[in-house]
């Protein structure tokens, strides 16, 4: 689900505004005037005052500073923005007009805490005073009482957000499995995530060799015009030294995981995938027995990021994508050589505006990865990939491969596994539907993009894996987390 588009040119500008600052080296000095820019009034646009949305302006400013929002920091990249939170009127509970009014008052007599209240027409049910325990839906005669959801709660896998006192939204980052899912529900905006988009810029204007990497999921989301190429010259424009297609790092990942599973096979072991770095989180956090289960092979990112820094040890490298869990896995995962920062689109988007930059349509004809590469960001891609490899090196298995496409899949196998049940070899585990391409920051829904994507990946020549990975000095860097 994507947010109201008000909401995301909000977020946009205040983006664009920070990434604008910070490139003429006055975020500092004018961090303050945004607000006011943005929001001269007298009049509000989208809350009740100026001030409450100058307010929300100053916290998505502090996200894009790549700050924590309220009191404290909890580490999570995931934030809550609380003043945006504060206007969401939702109760769990609610009576309809079903209610017949009825003498009996089950409702009222079930409530225990004097939420539930007789009215003229109906039942009323006081948020403030409501304790969402679900008693009075129970006891009502005509199943008058609905209970409901706020779109982040029901966004959430894995039942990580709760409200506190005031009603507004806490994510426990115990449970936060970094997906980003919540962040795009929320009709107020009220969900971020934090940027590195000055530390980037901080490096571009630094002199030094900053490389950009976008995801293979990048393929289609504007066009099939616009191309691997149009992404490399767009990045040195901004000042990268120069850019990488990570579907590289997709075959890099293939070979390794490919061995794994190979091994694994051969003494009866189960594996789960490990470049879904909300899939990680999800086994790390919720299934930790599993943790042994995890293959040791690096993700695509990570990857990529090893190669040019073990022929450039001062390398920066920036991943370019439309995961929010890529965030937590450059700041959370502590795996040496991996990305140094990680952006959305958006964010990206944000430093193209600032400095004047646009993508241009041009020639499909740069490629650095297989076709099995380019498709690691669909759902299934990474299983076709390791089973094209082994048939490439001659070690084919006849290996069962749970493809869980979403969370809810994702949950229920690894349920399985952790019981002894899972009656698969292996699990590949992507949180968002459809895999990379239904990420969460996404540019392009998949549905639309996924024509062009089909497009410009089938203008690909039809190298295999191996002879691909042969025009790379694989033995300067390692695949695996240990």
């Amino acid at each position: 689900m994507f947010a109201d588009e008000g909401v995301i040119k909000l977020k946009h500008d205040v983006l664009f505004e920070v990434a604008k600052l910070a490139f003429e080296g006055e975020l500092e000095n004018k961090r303050d005037t945004i607000a006011v820019k943005m929001i001269p009034g007298p009049l509000a646009t989208f809350r009740c005052c100026i001030y409450r949305e100058r307010e929300i302006i100053r916290e998505r400013i502090r996200l894009a500073e790549g700050k924590y929002s309220g009191a404290q920091d909890d580490g999570n990249i995931i934030q809550v923005i609380d003043s945006a939170c504060e206007g969401c009127p939702i109760s769990s509970y609610v009576v309809t007009e079903n209610c017949q009014n009825c003498l009996g008052k089950a409702c009222v007599n079930a409530c225990n805490f004097g939420a539930c209240e007789p009215g003229r027409d109906r039942s009323h049910i006081d948020p403030t005073k409501c304790k969402e325990c679900g008693k009075c839906a129970e006891a009502c005669p005509y199943n008058a009482i609905a209970a409901l959801k706020r779109p982040c709660k029901k966004a959430c896998p894995v039942d990580a957000i709760t409200y506190d006192e005031n009603n507004i939204c806490v994510i426990d980052e115990e449970k936060c499995i970094r997906c980003g899912h919540c962040i795009h529900s929320c009709p107020f905006g009220a969900i971020g995530s934090k940027t590195m988009i000055v530390p980037v810029i901080e490096a571009l204007k630094s002199g030094k060799p900053v490389y950009a990497m976008t995801a293979p999921a990048v393929e289609g989301q504007y066009g099939e015009k616009i191309t691997m190429k149009s992404w490399k010259k767009a990045m040195k424009a901004l000042g990268f030294k120069d850019f990488i297609e990570v579907g590289l790092g997709g075959d890099l990942t293939t070979a390794a995981e490919a061995e794994e599973w190979y091994e694994a096979y051969s003494e009866g072991k189960k594996k789960t995938t490990s470049c879904c770095p909300a899939f990680v989180n999800m086994i790390r956090k919720h299934f930790p027995e599993l943790s042994e289960n995890i293959s040791t092979a690096v993700s695509p990112m990570c990857g990529v990021s090893r190669m040019i820094k073990a022929k450039e040890p001062d390398a920066v490298c920036v991943f370019i994508g439309p995961c929010i869990a890529k965030k937590s896995e450059a700041t959370e995962f502590g795996i040496e050589g991996n990305a140094d920062y990680v952006l959305a689109f958006s964010e990206i988007h944000a430093i193209m505006r600032a400095k004047g930059v646009e993508f241009e349509e041009d020639d499909n004809d740069y490629q650095e990865s297989s076709v099995y590469g380019k498709r690691f960001g669909n759902s299934g891609g990474v299983t076709a990939a390791v089973l094209q490899y082994l048939k490439e090196a001659e070690k084919e298995i006849d290996a069962k491969v749970n493809v869980c496409n979403g969370a809810a899949e994702c949950k229920k196998a690894l349920l399985l596994m952790k019981m002894g049940r899972l009656p698969e070899d292996f699990i590949e585990g992507m949180v968002c539907l459809g895999g990379c391409v239904g990420g969460p920051s996404s540019h392009e829904n998949q549905l639309k993009a996924k024509k062009n994507r089909d497009k410009l990946i089938g203008d690909a020549d039809g190298r295999g894996i191996i002879e691909n990975l042969k025009n790379y000095d694989l033995e300067s860097f390692s695949m695996h987390r240990h």
